[in-house]
């Protein structure tokens, strides 16, 4: 929502030059003879015409820089939006929420570049394997998804603008029935949307 609001401020600013272009034309306009309107309406349709053209329209609501910033970061477009996914071998130890160092400085650096190209909403998923009950498990998945959001709120992004969902074991990436796809669906997603 904040996304969606923030680019159609922007769209009308990005708008505001030309349409003071055509009231000025009209102005114009409305001084010059009927042969010589024509002609000049003409030309003025031409040129604002290539103006338009020339103006560049982020895709879904991020701009160029946004979507350079989020690759570089690793993140990969879905049909959510933009998703960075960690596993939770490297971010959380067995049965735990709590964010561990190596993972901690890769959580800061990602929020730091987010907020660098004011990319200030975000949706934090946990998930967690198929082993135990699922309200355990919705409440571990809540766990650590709030945990990255707090890192993400350590690197300067507002706390308002982060949305956590513990999914629980919904969606699983891989084969619960063996060890390394346990693994694989212990997981966190950062998310940003572009819907």
């Amino acid at each position: 929502m904040v996304l969606s609001s923030q680019h159609t401020r922007e769209r009308a600013l990005r708008g505001a030059p030309i349409l003071a272009l055509i009231i000025a034309i009209a102005r114009a306009l409305a001084r010059l003879k009927t042969s010589a309107r024509r002609a000049a309406l003409l030309v003025c349709l031409l040129g604002v015409g290539v103006l338009a053209g020339c103006q560049t329209t982020p895709v879904h609501g991020l701009t160029p820089e946004q979507i350079a910033a989020l690759k570089s970061e690793g993140f990969t477009q879905t049909d959510e939006g933009w998703e960075f996914g960690m596993s939770d071998t490297v971010l959380f130890d067995t049965d735990k929420f709590v964010v561990r160092d190596p993972a901690r400085d890769t959580v800061l650096r990602i929020g730091r570049t987010l907020v660098k190209v004011g990319l200030n909403a975000v949706r934090v998923y946990g998930y967690t394997d198929s082993v135990g009950s699922d309200a355990y498990n919705e409440q571990l998945s809540a766990r650590r998804a709030d945990a990255v959001a707090g890192v993400l709120a350590d690197a300067g992004m507002q706390r308002a603008g982060i949305q956590t969902i513990g999914a629980g074991k919904r969606n699983p990436v891989a084969d619960n029935s063996t060890p390394a796809g346990r693994a694989q669906n212990r997981r966190v997603a950062i998310v940003i949307s572009t819907r």
